[in-house]
């Protein structure tokens, strides 16, 4: 198998608000779009978020076409104590304060207007070790 290119498809019920939200937050620029569906990209996210309107008819398979749930979209950066600074000061929710893991994971987790939770991650020395 060969894959060209990588998407996520998050079915919520507001799907300009979410599309705001990366882009305004995250450096997302909007692909295409119509009604009820935006595809975004990130030159550096490795793969397009979509977001797809609740209930669209069009959607198949039908019993999976309910608004996201218990979905973490996960980003690893480079400064991430910059990132949950810079995000504070816009206003962001932060669901899960900034804090490191006994492995080395340094995380915090935010919610867009439609409940979607996004991770941004930064691989650091772990503290027993630091």
């Amino acid at each position: 198998m060969h894959i060209t290119e990588s998407s996520l498809s998050l079915n919520v019920p507001d799907v300009e608000a979410s599309a705001a939200w990366v882009r305004d937050h995250l450096g997302f620029t909007q692909a295409m779009a119509a009604d009820g569906f935006v595809s975004l990209t990130h030159p550096e996210a490795g793969m397009a978020l979509i977001y797809l309107r609740v209930g669209l008819p069009t959607f198949k398979p039908a019993s999976a076409a309910g608004a996201v749930d218990g979905v973490l979209v996960v980003f690893t950066v480079d400064a991430i104590d910059a990132e949950y600074e810079r995000l504070r000061s816009e206003g962001v929710e932060i669901v899960t304060e900034i804090e490191t893991e006994p492995w080395g994971e340094r995380y915090f987790q935010m919610r867009d207007p439609n409940g979607v939770v996004y991770q941004l991650v930064q691989w650091v020395a772990a503290p027993d070790q630091a």
